[in-house]
C-alpha cells in the first residue's frame, strides 16, 4: 500500500475519476428531462412570451452546470487528496 503524500494522491485521482465517469454516465439521463421539457415549453416558437423564454435558457443552462459540477467536485478530490 502506498503511503503518505503519494498514497493520498493517488486515492484522490482515482476517486476524482470515479465521479466524474459516474456522472458523465448520468448525464444522458438528464439531456433526455431537458429535451422533453424543452418540447413541453414549446422552446423552438419565436412568439412564446418573455418568461417562457428566460424559462428556456435556464433549462439549457442545466447540462454546463453539471458538467462543470463534476469537474468541480473531481478536482476537490485531486486537491483534497494533496493536503
Amino acid at each position: 500500500m502506498i503511503k503518505g503524500k503519494r498514497g493520498n494522491i493517488f486515492f484522490g485521482v482515482f476517486i476524482a475519476l470515479i465521479v466524474y465517469i459516474f456522472g458523465i454516465l448520468f448525464l444522458p439521463f438528464v439531456t433526455d428531462d431537458i429535451t422533453t421539457s424543452r418540447t413541453d415549453l414549446d422552446c423552438s416558437n419565436v412568439s412564446i412570451s418573455d418568461v417562457s423564454k428566460i424559462n428556456c435558457l435556464s433549462i439549457d443552462l442545466v447540462t454546463p452546470y453539471i458538467i462543470w459540477l463534476l469537474i468541480s467536485l473531481a478536482l476537490g478530490f485531486i486537491a483534497g487528496g494533496l493536503s
